[in-house]
């Protein structure tokens, strides 16, 4: 979903306070030409997280939410599978037994059962498929409806400045990069996640590359600016993320850049229309150390419940 940005308020879902004016600030001081500030076209590089910034992560985050729905796919070939202990935990939707230990190492125990041995085409139909037919606990639609209004706005309003936006997330990069194009006008290169090793083999109905799990590389909290350096390549100059995931990343892009620099911070706030939480969630999205931070890095915090007019298309 593609949002035209117009001269008179390219950002009209935000209401007017120090949160937009400091964001049309920077990207006037550093596209105007003559500026001191002036960034060339090639050095405009914005990286936003998904999950939580981009569109909610509860109840759960949506890939999560996939992977549970495949599995539950899954059982009705293989029985045998409800009888493995994480298995019963994501039927449960027991998400903290899930995402215990270093690597969320549930949550990969679950992914290896639905994702892994997939060809990556099998993989985008599957996705798409679910895309097509599951619908949010909450709000009733489907998931790839429920992006935040005001990020898209901020995302089309970068874009008619020539910059180059990229999704950096702790999802699975083959998830994204399945709907990316279509819903945030991002093309599937410009999207750095969660990656495995993925395998190669030339078969009588021509070349097929199918999923594992080998050599997993986590992109979350320091694995971010790590996966930014090797796929990207140049250090970012804005920066939207909402939870301590996203805190290296903020200071990789803000701290001692040579750059002029931008930080954002999505901090959910607002129960009635979406969910509010920060220190104590439920799903994903734990926000503390980046928002105790945020203050003495000038990082723009974005209250939902105050700056936000709407939060999705239709409010």
């Amino acid at each position: 979903m593609a949002i035209a940005t117009t001269a008179a308020d390219p950002l009209p879902s935000w209401n007017d306070g120090a949160g937009k004016q400091a964001i049309l600030a920077f990207i006037a001081r550093v596209t105007t030409a003559g500026s001191p500030d002036f960034l060339p076209w090639a050095e405009r590089i914005a990286v936003f997280d998904n999950d939580g910034c981009l569109w909610p992560e509860n109840p759960m985050p949506f890939q999560a939410a996939f992977a549970i729905d495949e599995l539950k796919r899954r059982i009705l070939v293989e029985p045998a599978l409800a009888a493995v202990p994480m298995v019963q935990a994501a039927l449960a939707g027991d998400l903290g037994k899930l995402l215990e230990g270093d690597h969320f190492d549930g949550l990969m125990q679950i992914l290896a059962l639905t994702h892994t041995g997939m060809t990556t085409d099998e993989f985008r139909v599957a996705v798409e498929a679910w895309l097509a037919s599951a619908r949010h606990p909450r709000y009733g639609r489907p998931y790839d409806e429920l992006t935040y209004l005001p990020m898209q706005e901020l995302l089309s309003y970068l874009r008619a400045h020539d910059f180059k936006n990229f999704i950096v997330s702790g999802g699975g990069v083959d998830f994204i990069r399945v709907w990316v194009e279509r819903v945030y006008g991002i093309p599937p290169e410009q999207v750095v996640g969660s990656t495995a090793r993925t395998t190669y083999e030339l078969r009588d109905s021509g070349p097929v590359l199918t999923k594992t799990l080998d050599y997993l590389f986590v992109n979350d909290n320091a694995g971010k600016p790590v996966g930014i350096h090797q796929f990207i390549g140049r250090r970012p100059v804005i920066c939207c993320g909402n939870s301590d995931g996203d805190h290296a990343m903020l200071q990789y892009t803000t701290i001692n850049n040579p750059r002029p620099s931008f930080g954002l911070i999505v901090h959910h706030t607002d129960a009635e229309r979406e969910y509010a939480y920060d220190a104590n969630t439920k799903s994903t999205g734990k926000l503390v150390a980046a928002l105790r931070e945020a203050p003495t890095r000038g990082w723009v915090v974005v209250d939902m419940k105050q700056d936000w007019k709407a939060i999705f298309e239709t409010d």
